[in-house]
């Protein structure tokens, strides 16, 4: 199981969200290229970079961060937030992303979503699956869908997707626990998906709990950041 810190950027800052709420942000430190280097020397090989402006503005917008991080670390980024048309994605792209992860494009534009899915293969474009009360949640989980999470993967296993990175965002940020239940039943249901959890990731334990599930990866954020798990405990994982 891969362990992916996650790096979330507001006004070019590494802030964290408690359940993706912009009210209640907390900034961890202004430069987000420190952080990202940090990890990179715990032996980490993969980031999760967030642009939170650009989920809130629907366009990308922190793509110099991604750019920063990306030329001057060896970091595997997966780059999401706001991506909503062709020029973003090749901005994503060309900034350095190594995948790029949609979340409300699949829900609003399912057809461009598999277009970008057809042109640059399943190794680089990861479904976001955000769920809130058990349906999908879109625009930086302010706005909630009626549509069924399980129907969701199923539409887009069908299409040919192969990553999917699936919070619960009732867990995210509030350092209680992960969706441990929800991950096993996505398992269940759907064997060969390379699930990634992210949301509420509190302790080493329950990160052995998620690698017994046989998840593709963990993503880790403001556990590493309050120091409930310290980088050097996650030498196991790497």
């Amino acid at each position: 199981m891969k362990i992916i810190p996650a790096i979330d950027i507001i006004d070019g800052k590494c802030v964290r969200l408690t359940q993706g709420d912009y009210a209640q942000k907390k900034v961890y430190n202004e430069n987000p290229l420190e952080v990202a280097k940090e990890f990179e020397a715990a032996g980490i090989t993969n980031l999760h970079l967030v642009d939170l402006d650009g989920a809130k503005a629907s366009r990308i917008i922190n793509y110099k961060v991604l750019e920063e991080i990306a030329s001057q670390t060896n970091l595997k980024i997966d780059f999401g937030g706001g991506l909503k048309s062709n020029e973003d994605l090749k901005i994503a792209f060309d900034s350095g992303a190594n995948q790029i992860t949609g979340g409300t494009i699949a829900v609003k534009n399912p057809e461009l979503f598999l277009g970008w899915l057809q042109e640059y293969g399943s190794e680089k474009i990861i479904l976001g699956a955000d769920v809130k009360n058990g349906k999908i949640a879109t625009n930086g989980w302010q706005e909630e869908s009626d549509i069924e999470l399980m129907d969701f993967l199923e539409i887009y296993l069908e299409g040919g997707i192969k990553y999917v990175i699936c919070t619960d965002i009732s867990k995210d940020g509030l350092l209680q626990g992960s969706a441990i239940d929800l991950y096993t039943k996505i398992k269940d249901e759907f064997p060969n998906i390379k699930l990634i959890a992210s949301g509420g990731v509190v302790s080493m334990e329950e990160l052995e709990k998620l690698k017994e599930l046989n998840i593709h990866g963990a993503i880790v954020g403001k556990a590493i950041y309050e120091q409930k798990i310290k980088l050097t405990e996650l030498t196991n994982f790497i």
